[in-house]
């Protein structure tokens, strides 16, 4: 405590300048305010800084207060308001200017995002020891938490779970007695996880009268009672469906409805999911001299888990990841430092499905064609468009990643410019023993059971008795694959301080990712003749197009160099005797991860594979029995990219104005604008709308095709009001206002990996083109678009400031002070999707790609209880059209969370102190829907999908420092 008097305040903080300033303390003085000078950059690498008066954590400075002969009176503690921010530089644009701060507080940033609890990982003052550590643990139970929410209604038991994590810390010089006196500096940490999760989930599941071929009583979307043709004759069918051998045996996955009269979903179980992990991370570092310095690290982790489905399949999967870099770096004359430094990671994850090795669901119901390898066995995926639950299971897999890089990083420090120059290079394998999509998908639509001409609305259900898939996809074989990328980088920036008030951050960096080949050339693109009239596959391992003659690299895809990127920022206080600060930026950026995700596809194609992505028709019949069959007029590939296809790149400008208001408060305005060009996008040649006729019969379809023709533009706002850390409270109000819009098949290259098909809509139909002639009707919002989103924080420290508590003495100071209080508020517009129409493009496998026409009646009106979207807005499409819907034209459900926690750090006995804490996500118990379902053709159409986002839940800690 500091009595009244004259008092004298010293401030060592590495990298600033040494202040000593005398202080007055009665009742009548005013704020003091410290600045500090901030020393050049060279002076500080050179080590000729005064050393700071303790070692500090998280930049802290320390204050030490000597008494000069004076009166003491009551004591009194000064809050100092902050001082002007210094101009940041442009590259630190979004970094605090806060000033220092006295408060009384440990720590003066204490209650900063920023910091670490006071004294961590440093030795205390008084403390005998040289080194710290700490041991702590966080735990979670279901007594804590709230009841997952059901939404059927059904209350169902809560399930006991538990989470538990463990942390453990030490550091400080590593000394051997006599074998190593002088070692480096070593930080250690360890984590234990022990997690047991468990969720509601809800779904639609067959009836046991439909089981047995009775459909009685079964509406479609409409309401309307299903009224079906035989598939074999095209005349309707009336009585008892026969249930095929094969639909018999994959019924007996599906569990029993346990829900009666909930015209939603009529199953609901509570899921059980298990994750262990253990990790490390060990630092070290040691100095040579004044020059020289090695650090590195090592660290890894291992996680082991295992997910449930609603149907009770268990697959689990197994990762260990090892991370280790060494640097070395150097201070030469002439301000000079370099950096050089090697970094090596591996991951291995291996998954194993709940029927792998276990039993041959597919070859036991009589189903061939796929693959049914011991490792492989399960049944094949199933997805019905009216809502009732699909049928998958895990792909087991068994991939080693590993990535060695090597970078060199230079720091010149010349008058007022400090120049970054350097580059990197990596090198990165994907070694994968999966395959794609193995044991195959059937989609069913009713297209099988449905007749115009006979008046019929079919049941995709009855399709599945009757055993006769609408669609059918598969690809496997070649399922080791050995994927090989060098990946490059040179840049240069200078940090110039033109002016006290003007800072400039210039730069340029070019990147290059080279296409990924296949160490034995096992890639697979398609050699394309104009307009798609014709292709024929092209071999990595033999790289001449056998149509048109034209020699491809090993990748198939031609390298793309040319993707060189300025970058400018700016900072600059216009107003000399004013806080307002002015930062500006404009920058490219590129998106080099584009190209693994096509060669895992090129991989898994014809000749090397078997692949397939057909429709049933007449002149291509299915079953389930004999469904994954290649049929005349489609290809034996799936996948194809352009040769010729770009890196995505995208142009940001950002332009923001900060003033300090009175009251500690800081306001800051923002726009920011971004840019995309070559985009992925994606979409099925020579097809056309169901129901229509093709104008070329012998064109090849049936794959789908990848180019770089997207762009994209983003525009947002930003109002940010921020409290700064005073009398122990910091809170911060920001408000975004965006909209993005795109015509890409997805923004970060990810694109079409899987040809199975969905009765959600979501595994293609946001990817692929609706039609492939006009690519412009693809332009909508973009997937991430919110438009409206809110975030509140604050953090409360008690006992803080003269009017907060700063002298409680007593039982009142020891209970009620050094609590913190903190919370996060968050609350957004909805998410767009998609609506749907699934029915089957013809020639494809591809249900999930057509959407519905719009009748222009609100979809937000006339809804029935539990619905959320008005079916009466959308219609089927005619004949041989395509919908008139936009993608993403559908606003999802809106989002919120509360999060909240309480903490406080005991002083024991140095060098001992205990921190405990509880900390409280959805602490209003706010249900949240993920989404809804958009398929039209749905009965559940406009009804929440069967998963919310985490109820209350309540996680205690502890950690015991030393």
């Amino acid at each position: 405590e500091m009595k009244d008097g004259e008092w004298t305040v010293s401030i060592a903080m590495r990298g600033f300048a040494p202040l000593s300033q005398p202080v007055k303390v009665d009742a009548s003085a005013a704020a003091t305010v410290f600045e500090l000078q901030m020393l050049p950059l060279a002076q500080v690498l050179a080590g000729s800084h005064p050393a700071s008066a303790a070692t500090v954590v998280a930049a802290a400075p320390v204050v030490v207060a000597e008494k000069k002969p004076a009166a003491a009176n009551a004591p009194k503690v000064a809050d100092a308001a902050a001082p002007p921010p210094a101009p940041p530089a442009a590259a630190d644009a979004d970094r605090s200017a806060d000033g220092l701060l006295i408060n009384g507080s440990e720590s003066n940033a204490a209650t900063s995002k920023y910091s670490i609890a006071p004294a961590f990982g440093t030795r205390r003052a008084g403390a005998k020891s040289l080194y710290t550590g700490s041991i702590g643990a966080q735990l979670n139970s279901s007594p804590f938490d709230a009841r997952p929410y059901s939404i059927t209604g059904l209350e169902t038991p809560k399930a006991d779970y538990s989470n538990f994590t463990g942390t453990a810390t030490l550091g400080g010089p590593l000394k051997i007695p006599h074998l190593l006196r002088n070692g480096p500096n070593f930080f250690i940490g360890y984590q234990w996880i022990r997690n047991r999760d468990a969720t509601t989930q809800s779904a639609l599941v067959p009836t046991v009268a439909q089981r047995n071929g009775d459909l009685t009583g079964t509406l479609n979307a409409q309401g309307d009672q299903v009224t079906i043709v035989d598939p074999a004759t095209g005349h309707p069918f009336t009585g008892i469906i026969p249930v095929s051998a094969q639909a018999r045996a994959l019924l007996k996955l599906y569990p029993l409805p346990n829900l009666q009269g909930n015209t939603q979903y009529n199953y609901q179980a509570q899921l059980l999911n298990n994750t262990h992990m253990d990790a490390m991370n060990l630092h070290l570092d040691k100095g040579f001299g004044r020059r020289d310095q090695l650090y590195g690290n090592f660290g890894f982790r291992s996680v082991r888990s295992d997910a449930a489905s609603v149907f009770g399949f268990r697959d689990t999967t197994n990762t260990l990841g090892i991370n280790a870099e060494a640097h070395w770096t150097h201070r030469f004359p002439h301000q000079f430092m370099t950096d050089i430094g090697y970094r090596f990671s591996r991951l291995r994850t291996e998954v194993q499905p709940y029927f792998a090795n276990v039993a041959n669901i597919s070859g036991d119901a009589g189903i061939t064609g796929n693959e049914q390898s011991p490792t492989n066995w399960g049944p094949p995926a199933l997805s019905f468009s009216s809502g009732i639950a699909g049928l998958s299971d895990g792909v087991s897999a068994f991939n080693r990643n590993r990535t060695d890089q090597v970078s060199v990083s230079t720091d010149w420090t010349h008058r007022r410019h400090v120049v970054t120059f350097g580059g990197d290079f990596r090198r990165q394998e994907n070694n994968i023993l999966s395959q794609s999509n193995p044991r195959g998908a059937f989609g069913f639509t009713s297209a099988a059971t449905q007749s115009a001409a006979a008046g019929t609305t079919g049941s995709d259900f009855a399709d599945f008795l009757f055993g006769v898939p609408d669609t059918s996809t598969a690809a496997f074989g070649n399922a080791d694959k050995y994927f090989r990328q060098s990946v490059y980088d040179l840049f240069i920036v200078d940090d110039w301080r033109v002016r006290p008030e003007l800072t400039l951050n210039v730069g340029v960096r070019w990147d290059y990712g080279a296409p990924i080949t296949e160490l034995f050339g096992r890639l697979v693109n398609l050699d394309i003749a104009n307009n798609f009239a014709a292709v024929q596959p092209v071999l990595g391992s033999s790289p001449t197009g056998p149509l048109t003659g034209t020699a491809y690299p090993t990748s198939l895809v031609r390298p793309d160099k040319k993707q060189f990127q300025p970058k400018l920022g700016l900072s600059w206080r216009p107003l000399p005797t004013s806080t307002l600060v002015v930062r500006a930026g404009y920058g490219i950026y590129v998106d080099t991860s584009v190209y693994l995700t096509m060669a895992q596809q090129m991989a898994q194609q014809s000749p090397l594979s078997t692949s397939l992505n057909v429709s049933n028709s007449p002149t291509c019949p299915l079953t389930l029995a004999n469904g994954f069959v290649n049929c005349a007029g489609t290809t034996s590939n799936t996948f194809a990219v352009d040769p010729n296809f770009r890196v995505g790149s995208v142009q940001i400008w950002k332009l923001s104005a900060q003033q300090d208001l009175p009251g500690s408060m800081v306001l800051t305005a923002t726009y920011l604008g971004s840019k995309g060009s070559h985009g992925p996008q994606e979409f099925l040649p020579n097809t056309y709308a169901p129901g229509g006729s093709t104008t070329c019969p012998l064109c090849p379809r049936g794959f789908v095709y990848r180019t770089s023709n997207g762009e994209s533009i983003r525009n947002s706002g930003e109002v940010q009001l921020r409290r700064r850390l005073r009398s122990g409270l910091t809170a911060t109000v920001d408000y975004v206002y965006a909209h993005s819009i795109d015509n890409d098949s997805t923004l970060g290259g990810t694109g079409y990996v899987s040809s199975s098909s969905s009765s959600t809509g979501t595994t293609a139909g946001e990817v692929v083109a609706q039609n492939w002639l006009d690519l412009n009707a693809e332009r909508s919002r973009s997937s991430f678009d919110q438009r409206h989103l809110v975030k509140m924080t604050f953090q409360y420290t008690s006992g803080q400031g003269l009017h907060s508590g700063a002298l409680w003495q007593g039982w009142r100071g020891a209970v009620l002070k050094r609590w913190v209080i903190s919370g996060q508020l968050s609350a957004g517009s909805g998410l767009p999707q998609t609506p749907m129409y699934a029915a089957v493009v013809p020639g494809t496998g591809f249900s999930n790609t057509v959407r519905p026409n719009v009748t222009g009646v609100s979809i937000n009106s006339g809804l029935a209880p539990g619905y959320h979207l008005n079916s009466n807005a959308f219609a089927v499409p005619a004949a041989g059209q395509w919908g008139t819907a936009g993608r993403y034209s559908i606003e999802g459900p809106s989002a919120f969370t509360w999060n909240s926690s309480i903490a406080r750090v005991f002083k024991l006995r140095e060098p001992l102190s205990l921190e405990v804490g509880a900390d409280a996500t959805n602490i209003l118990n706010h249900k949240v829907f993920t989404g809804w379902n958009t398929v039209i053709n749905s009965t559940t159409f406009g009804q929440p999908n069967p998963t919310t986002n985490g109820m209350r839940s309540l996680l205690i800690n502890g950690r015991l420092r030393f």
